[in-house]
């Protein structure tokens, strides 16, 4: 294929981070934005020492996670009433509308993922839920 509209491969190099509204920090990487991305997101996060994210869902949107350091957790279900730990080379899958509150565990150690999502816009989807957010404090 060549010429206008003409797919192309990319290379994405690591730009700057920032923070969603989940409250953890993203490392863009695959998107709508970066590459013209229509069906999936790619990204890497950083959650700190005793961080977590804020209480969400992904509205229409499923989500694969792949463990690349330090340990994860996960609260997740209608009233997070599930949990779910995550180790580095482990798996982990969030359907489409699943509450989920992911967290970091450890007071010394940060933990590092790769995310990726059906949105290519990501952010678009994340509907925040306050009301979960006291469960587990």
């Amino acid at each position: 294929m060549s010429g206008a509209g003409a797919a192309l491969c990319r290379v994405v190099r690591p730009g700057e981070t920032f923070i969603g509204k989940q409250g953890l920090s993203y490392a863009p990487g695959i998107s709508a934005e970066s590459v013209g991305a229509t069906g999936i997101h790619l990204q890497m996060v950083t959650i700190p020492p005793g961080a977590r994210a804020k209480a969400h869902k992904h509205e229409g949107h499923e989500t694969a996670i792949y463990a690349l350091a330090g340990t994860s957790c996960t609260w997740w279900g209608p009233r997070l009433e599930h949990h779910t730990e995550l180790k580095p080379g482990e798996y982990f899958y969030i359907p489409a509308g699943v509450p989920h509150l992911p967290y970091n565990p450890s007071a010394t150690e940060p933990c590092t993922a790769i995310i990726a999502r059906t949105d290519p816009n990501e952010q678009e989807s994340v509907v925040l839920l306050p009301e979960l957010d006291g469960i587990h404090p």
